[in-house]
């Protein structure tokens, strides 16, 4: 007979409770953790997931199989489409792209499109693969330690320690994304998607979302800046994205104070090319009377504008600088400041419009809008050519004229940069996108699909050069796939034309920048997409009428045109400088070493400029004074 014990006792209840507790969790609906995950993404608004599969992450294959009625995964045929998909869709949507890559190589592959959405201020999340953690850490085929990886590019990057923590880890990822607009990563080992956690919701985002609060600017501040405005005798604004939807206050501000408008290329589009004071972009990938009156300007008021390549043009001539912004980590950043103002774009335009006082009527302000109306004449001449050699301006002609009021465009790197801000209409109707401060070529095509699952009954437009297209090419497929019916117009001119007119300027024999000519129009039969391929210049309405035609049919086309290495008028080699207390402009010493020397009006005309004049003429006509 076994005597009772105390000690029987409370193994006998601990055997109870334990079973009994397995009873209420076998009860307890589960699911595998990367299914939990998806459902994360799912409760934060996410449609699409851009990647390619990889060994490593089979259980994220497996997850969005099981959630593919809520989650949609779209294939890509490379990893930097998948992520530069992802920045793209984050940045026309505002919401947080995802893409996903395998351990090792995929992982690589995906940094290119991350380090883009970084640049821009893109929220996007990186899934990443990893063999196994019970192969972690024995030199197992494709384990690499991934998280240093990502150190640079990411604002959040983790490796997830358990099954159950995955879904927690990808909410904060995408919380911290959001709060900092950048690049989340979170690296997951494999089998941990497979391991049935409890199936609750992991989700934060059930906290209600409102406008984050901006800076306001004060009466102090903008009466400051009043009177920097009347004391500068040539003020110009130097405006970026940060100018949002306030665009029409701005406008009247100008007018109101008489100053001229310059603008960041993230800002083409949100200030209407349709004021006449709105001079367009500076430096390059610019306009005559954009780069001519910011060479002049004593007063540089850079509004919401993050301008990478201040270094280079605030540098040309000393000037009066005030910034105004919404983020205080900015102030100084591209100029030392002799007037900073935290504020949001609206609150300043507000404050400054209830402030001021209507300025007198201004020779400088006149003499710009002058100038700007024969920039634009000159480029409108340039897109009406119907003789001659086939070139890229007749190209942007056909665009605009097939392109919808609110179409969407994905613009390559390289010349189609320039030529998009010279002769591209974009009004605020429109969406583009661009790889803005990364530049990375390669954009178009990933940039387009972005834009056509995110707004599929928007007309789409890519346009890309032919070095930048045949990097992605192959992605032409992800658009027969999912029958995204995209206008992919490629600019072949055999020629890295950017890199080249970079070359023309300096003392080198050009190296390198010449490009295998290829039919593209056949590439594109080939990968199942409508190919036409254009050689003279009368043969382009004709064919952008049935690309038109195609697209309204559902399928993407390509249209091929292959136009001459033509370079467009480098206004940046346009100088100005103050001789006799009069302004004198000239051809910069580096242009000239290479090209010859030549007077402005050579140089002008050179570039089929014969209507243009120089900026001192205009400030003659109008009576500007240095």
């Amino acid at each position: 007979m076994t005597t009772l014990t105390f000690s029987n006792i409370l193994d006998c209840a601990k055997y109870i409770t334990k079973y009994l507790g397995a009873v209420k969790m076998s009860d307890k609906k589960t699911v595998p953790a990367a299914v939990a995950m998806l459902k994360v993404l799912e409760a934060w608004g996410v449609k699409d997931v851009y990647g390619y599969p990889g060994g490593s992450v089979n259980s994220t294959m497996n997850a969005l199989d099981l959630e593919k009625e809520r989650i949609n995964y779209i294939q890509v045929r490379h990893e930097q489409v998948g992520a530069i998909a992802a920045a793209a869709h984050a940045k026309l949507t505002g919401q947080i792209g995802v893409t996903f890559g395998s351990a090792g190589p995929g992982a690589v592959n995906l940094l290119n499109g991350l380090y883009d959405a970084r640049e821009d201020h893109a929220p996007v999340l990186a899934l990443v693969g990893q063999v196994p953690h019970t192969n972690m850490n024995y030199n197992y085929f494709q384990e690499f330690p991934e998280v240093p990886m990502f150190q640079d590019v990411a604002v959040y990057d983790r490796i997830v320690m358990t099954p159950e923590s995955l879904p927690h880890v990808v909410d904060k990822a995408i919380r911290e994304a959001y709060k900092h607009r950048g690049v989340a990563v979170v690296v997951i080992p494999n089998d941990f998607g497979y391991v049935e956690i409890p199936d609750v919701d992991y989700a934060s985002n059930t906290v209600l979302d409102k406008p984050q609060p901006q800076p306001q600017a004060t009466n102090e501040e903008v009466e400051k800046f009043l009177e920097m405005v009347k004391a500068a005798k040539r003020p110009v604004f130097h405006v970026g994205s940060g100018i949002k939807g306030n665009a029409d206050k701005l406008i009247a501000l100008s007018r109101k104070l008489q100053i001229p408008v310059t603008i960041t290329g993230l800002a083409k589009g949100s200030v209407s090319d349709d004021y006449e004071a709105n001079l367009g972009t500076i430096n390059r990938a610019a306009s005559k009377s954009a780069d001519e009156i910011f060479a002049t300007a004593d007063l540089v008021i850079a509004l919401g504008a993050d301008f990478p390549f201040a270094n280079l043009v605030y540098r040309t001539h000393d000037f009066k600088f005030i910034q105004i912004d919404n983020d205080r980590s900015q102030f100084g950043r591209h100029h030392y400041l002799d007037l900073g103002i935290w504020s949001d774009s609206g609150s300043f335009l507000d404050k400054a419009l209830e402030l001021s006082q209507p300025a007198e009527e201004s020779s400088f302000f006149k003499a710009a809008i002058a100038a700007n109306k024969d920039w634009q004449a000159y480029l409108q001449g340039l897109m009406a050519k119907t003789e001659g050699q086939l070139e890229y301006e007749p190209v942007y002609r056909e665009i605009n004229r097939i392109a919808e009021k609110d179409a969407i465009f994905s613009i390559d790197v390289g010349d189609n940069i320039i030529n998009s801000f010279r002769f591209l209409n974009l009004t605020k109707e429109n969406k583009w996108t661009i790889s803005a401060l990364f530049a990375t070529m390669g954009y178009g095509i990933p940039g387009a699909i972005a834009a056509k699952r995110a707004y599929p009954n928007r007309q789409v437009f890519n346009i890309a050069g032919d070095g930048a297209f045949s990097m992605v090419m192959q992605d032409l497929l992800t658009e027969v796939k999912y029958q995204l019916p995209i206008i992919n117009v490629v600019t072949s001119n055999k020629s890295l034309n950017f890199i080249k007119s970079e070359q023309d300027d300096v003392e080198m024999n050009l190296s390198g920048i010449f490009l295998q000519e290829a039919d593209f129009a056949k590439v594109a039969e080939g990968l199942g997409v409508e190919g036409i391929r254009v050689d003279k210049l009368e043969d382009l309405p004709q064919a952008f009428d049935r690309a038109l035609e195609v697209t309204k049919q559902g399928r993407p086309v390509l249209i091929d045109v292959h136009i001459s290495d033509k370079r467009g008028l480098p206004v940046e080699e346009l100088e100005l400088e103050i001789v006799d207390g009069k302004f004198v402009e000239k051809i910069s010493a580096g242009y000239q070493k290479t090209h010859g020397q030549q007077s402005v009006r050579e140089f002008l005309d050179s570039y089929e400029g014969y209507n243009l004049k120089t900026l001192p003429e205009y400030f003659e006509e109008f009576g500007v004074r240095a």
